[in-house]
């Protein structure tokens, strides 16, 4: 944890229950071990998108459409999500049905990258939660999607705070992920393009704004 297990037990303790279907969908995710946004980042999503009002909103990292959804219920936005895992995407449909939001919401199947590298309309607010080692190869593209005034939210920058021990101190197969994440975070702090803060919660945020 990056901060203190009873700060964020007393965290959870204020927080406000979600929608039905959201409820469900978090108890089945926990249940089947596929890994969703942390109580406070919920919040913290809620906050950047009331305080921004985005109308086209970019998703890395589908899952099981939990965080797509989430957004969808605080915004009158659209919404385009990307996975590339089959069983998850076939579970994110089913949800995504579920919350009668395929108007809104719309799934693309696939490697990030690979359709990132296709895309050409521009979003205003991106929020990043795909395979970690990824995010400094998506930032180019995000950058380039973004809208001048554009919100990126990157999520788990911090790696349950392994990213700062040596990598003698952390496993072989996340020594790759650790590098690759410090990069990221480091051009996010010194793009010129780019204004970066970088909020311990949950797992870790970076927020920036495209200048």
């Amino acid at each position: 944890m990056i901060v203190n297990d009873r700060i964020v037990t007393y965290i959870h303790s204020l927080e406000k229950a979600n929608s039905d279907l959201l409820e469900e969908i978090e108890r089945h995710a926990h249940a089947d071990g596929v890994p969703i946004i942390r109580k406070e980042m919920e919040s913290f999503l809620r906050v950047m998108i009331g305080m921004n009002k985005p109308k086209k909103i970019l998703e890395l990292g589908t899952a099981v459409a939990y965080s797509a959804i989430l957004m969808s219920e605080c915004c009158d936005a659209k919404i385009v999500t990307i996975e590339n895992y089959e069983p998850r995407i076939n579970q994110a449909k089913k949800n995504i049905t579920k919350a009668q939001k395929e108007e809104v919401i719309t799934l693309l199947e696939g490697d990030a990258l690979e359709i990132l590298e296709k895309m050409d309309e521009e979003f205003d607010f991106v929020f990043m939660d795909a395979a970690k080692a990824q995010y400094i190869n998506f930032l180019p593209h995000v950058m380039r999607l973004l809208k001048k005034g554009g919100i990126l939210v990157a999520d788990n920058v911090l790696q349950e705070g392994d990213l700062i021990e040596s990598k003698f101190a952390t496993r072989r197969r996340d020594r790759t992920i650790h590098t690759r994440m410090r990069e990221f975070m480091y051009e996010v702090k010194h793009n010129p393009q780019l204004e970066t803060t970088i909020v311990p919660i949950g797992d870790g945020v970076t927020v920036s704004i495209r200048l």
